[in-house]
């Protein structure tokens, strides 16, 4: 762990980056979907700290979709962040980052979120501990292979410059984060997940977050210009609100940054923005046998798109 010390310069330069993302995934993403505009909500926070929540709806492309960013503080840290870190307890917070997940209307344009964050603890007469975290990751109904190859890759590009084992072991963490139990699969095709980042030093972390921020939009853009006019039915519609639901079990039941904004006492519909539109679940539901649909639980496991084993 290496905790030099933040200066309230470097504080302001992270928020001063995480707004102008906001600004430029809103923009980028306004300009591909070419019909709706995502409208701001500001809001404050009684403890300290707000944000401003961005939505898009009824959209030519994104049936719904939110670019929140967040800068909250509080006196104490949340259980969900203290259960696995209990020397943060009764230390003073701040957070800010940028949380985002889009759901397109065309089954054949994957779901996406990504995020990015900065905390830091404080208690006095002790260091600050701070950390960044973040990450994106990419969840289809309909599975095109080099749509997958090229989200990973994307992720590769971007982690390359900070070492080459810095790739393979945060995909193998979301991979392992975006899992559910109790379904026995990957949320989706998994991508990169990082948190308590602080060894590199303040400089090389704050490099790293910009670089993992910056490429969602390169890795995610082509993928909906690629599927925006693939024609589909009422059959491909109702497995994407069918699969929907399990975005909705993971964000619920699994999702740290949802307990950590809800037991921060965060604003709910800023939280729960990641929630689709429309869902539905079925009983006991299981797709017709040699079905495409069917062929979606052969790609929820972690794969390694790049094969990056084989050439070692």
């Amino acid at each position: 762990m290496n905790q030099d010390h933040v200066t309230y310069q470097q504080v302001e330069l992270v928020k001063a980056y995480l707004l102008s993302l906001q600004d430029n995934i809103c923009d980028t993403l306004s300009k591909q979907d070419g019909k709706a505009k995502f409208l701001e909500d500001k809001w404050d926070r009684e403890e300290g700290g707000g944000g401003r929540s961005r939505i898009l709806k009824h959209g030519a492309i994104v049936e719904q979709g939110g670019v929140n960013f967040s800068h909250v503080f509080g006196e104490q840290m949340p259980p969900s962040a203290t259960a696995a870190r209990p020397e943060l307890a009764g230390r003073k917070f701040q957070a800010m980052g940028v949380s985002l997940v889009i759901h397109p209307h065309s089954p054949y344009i994957p779901t996406s979120h990504a995020n990015v964050r900065f905390f830091i603890a404080e208690k006095e007469g002790e260091p600050a501990i701070w950390w960044f975290g973040g990450g994106f990751d990419l969840t289809p109904s309909y599975v095109f292979e080099d749509d997958a190859r090229h989200w990973h890759q994307v992720a590769y590009d971007a982690c390359a410059p900070f070492g080459t084992e810095v790739y393979p072991r945060y995909k193998k963490w979301c991979d392992e984060y975006f899992f559910l139990k109790h379904r026995n699969e990957t949320r989706g095709i998994g991508g990169l997940f990082f948190d308590d980042l602080n060894e590199w030093g303040f400089v090389k972390s704050f490099s790293f977050m910009q670089a993992v921020g910056d490429a969602y939009l390169k890795a995610y853009v082509p993928i909906m210009e690629k599927r925006k006019s693939k024609t589909y039915g009422q059959r491909e519609r109702e497995f994407q609100l069918y699969r929907r639901g399990r975005y909705v079990e993971f964000n619920l039941v699994y999702d740290r940054g949802t307990l950590f904004g809800l037991q921060s006492g965060g604003r709910t519909e800023s939280i729960l923005m990641s929630m689709p539109p429309l869902v539905r679940w079925e009983y006991n539901y299981a797709p017709e046998m040699h079905s495409v649909e069917s062929l979606l639980s052969d790609y929820l496991r972690p794969i390694d798109w790049l094969k990056l084993e084989d050439s070692k």
